[in-house]
């Protein structure tokens, strides 16, 4: 199935194991409860005002730049940079979850804009990995967000750790956020990768994106910046792209349970009892891009995130009504539940170490 009509279903489950729920199944009901209440209309407003303010902050932020020179005033301008991209990748994120279009075609070439453009990730590639994720989250074998890499995510991976991953395993809660502060420079080598391989849709421009986006990033800084001001401002900026980013997601799904196999069949159990919603106010909102409502998203995907909000209290009420667990946290003690199952879970490659 191509990633786009994944993405367009509510459901967003007709990858690999799962499909999508009957006419007469819970999550019917709760979808036409959610649908009366008018939450799966699209913002056109709101996302005209949010991308507005996106475009203004990213031209203003390299016109201040421009402005200051070979100056070591950069570095904040580089730190705010990293924010705005970060704002940036959230807008792709509902670009490609058809919030903003209904269809593929304005929505895939606002992607490639925002994506490979705008911040040299592959619209592309972090669509099929984010369909996959979507469709089975916190699925060992089938969602790439919780595949063996550099952490280990559950006993059985650490069990088969080696090398690197063991090392980094044993203390990998201490060094997650160090970490996510490389997931800038992850994105682009992932980008340069996918469009290296066949396969990729679009993929000639994307390459062209992406070349144009590097080529202007580096000439930007090289021709404006004494070298050493120039590695130092990438460092800045990429960091704190990669930690913003990385942070939004982080306390979605890190901590809660894999789904059972009774659990895998049943869409509405699958994507609320893997999940966990952030409490907060407008700031979170802004700040996580809506994704802190991650119950809301993962049932209705293509939902405008300023309605995940008002989505919340209906899903919340019907998961009570219906006996389901509905986990949410606030933001620090979210941080805290990740970082305490990755220390658990790194146990056993501390334990084998001391013996």
């Amino acid at each position: 199935m191509s990633t786009d009509i994944a993405f367009e279903r509510d459901d967003a489950a007709t990858t690999r194991t799962g499909g999508k729920p009957n006419a007469g199944s819970e999550f019917a009901e709760l979808r036409r409860r959610v649908s009366e209440a008018g939450l799966l209309t699209r913002r056109p407003g709101y996302y005209a005002a949010r991308i507005a303010v996106v475009t203004a902050c990213y031209v203003g932020a390299w016109v201040v730049f421009g402005f200051l020179g070979d100056s070591w005033a950069q570095l904040p301008v580089a730190a705010f940079l990293g924010v705005v991209f970060a704002q940036v990748a959230l807008v792709a994120h509902d670009l490609a979850h058809r919030q903003i279009f209904r269809t593929r075609r304005p929505s895939e070439i606002a992607g490639l804009i925002a994506g490979n453009l705008g911040i040299a990730m592959s619209y592309g590639w972090w669509m099929d990995k984010h369909t996959r994720h979507h469709a089975n989250p916190n699925h060992e074998d089938l969602d790439p967000d919780v595949a063996p890499g550099i952490l280990v995510w559950s006993d059985e991976q650490a069990r088969h750790s080696r090398g690197v991953t063991r090392m980094i395993g044993r203390r990998q809660a201490f060094l997650f956020f160090p970490l996510l502060s490389l997931e800038g420079f992850n994105l682009h080598v992932s980008a340069v990768r996918a469009v290296l391989r066949p396969g990729l849709r679009m993929r000639r421009a994307e390459a062209v994106l992406l070349t144009v986006h590097t080529v202007a990033y580096v000439a930007a800084l090289f021709l404006t910046l004494s070298p050493g001001l120039a590695i130092a401002f990438c460092l800045v900026h990429q960091a704190v792209f990669g930690l913003y980013l990385g942070s939004t997601f982080a306390p979605n799904h890190k901590g809660m349970p894999a789904p059972t196999p009774e659990q895998q069949k049943d869409f509405l159990r699958r994507q609320v009892l893997t999940s966990r919603n952030v409490r907060g106010g407008r700031l979170v909102d802004v700040a996580l891009g809506g994704l802190n409502y991650q119950i809301e998203h993962h049932l209705f995907p293509s939902m405008p995130s300023p309605h995940l909000r008002r989505a919340q209290p209906i899903v919340r009420a019907y998961c009570a009504e219906r006996g389901i667990p509905y986990q949410e946290s606030g933001l620090v003690d979210s941080y805290a539940q990740a970082l305490r199952h990755l220390h658990r879970v790194g146990a056993s490659l501390r334990t084998r170490r001391q013996s």
